[in-house]
């Protein structure tokens, strides 16, 4: 396993896709609809956390021509990369100021 991938923001988008049900396998496109990141950011992000030990990627047990599509590629969070997960995005949340990186209203003018 290589050293901890570096925070960015594409990789926090991709760990916090992998976080709205940590539990469940994602493959590509669906992870890129969830984090508006194209394939040419979105696979390398996954091949790092992969080398990382955060991400676990398996092929689907799909016959293609019964399905109608090839058969998919999952990824699913390890236990090591869903503690990391929580705690870098926790670490980031609290540095963007507690908001997540959300823009909060001015009250003067509210």
């Amino acid at each position: 396993m290589d050293s901890p991938p570096r925070m960015t923001t594409g990789v926090a988008k991709v760990l916090a896709a992998f976080l709205d049900d940590p539990n469940s396998d994602r493959y590509g496109l669906d992870l890129m609809r969830a984090t508006g990141h194209p394939s040419g950011t979105l696979y390398p992000i996954l091949l790092r956390l992969q080398k990382a030990g955060w991400v676990t990627a398996t092929w689907e047990d799909v016959d293609p021509s019964a399905a109608g599509r090839p058969a998919r590629r999952y990824y699913r969070l390890t236990p090591e990369g869903l503690a990391a997960a929580r705690i870098e995005l926790a670490a980031l949340r609290q540095q963007l100021g507690g908001s997540g990186g959300a823009v909060q209203p001015n009250p003067r003018t509210v």
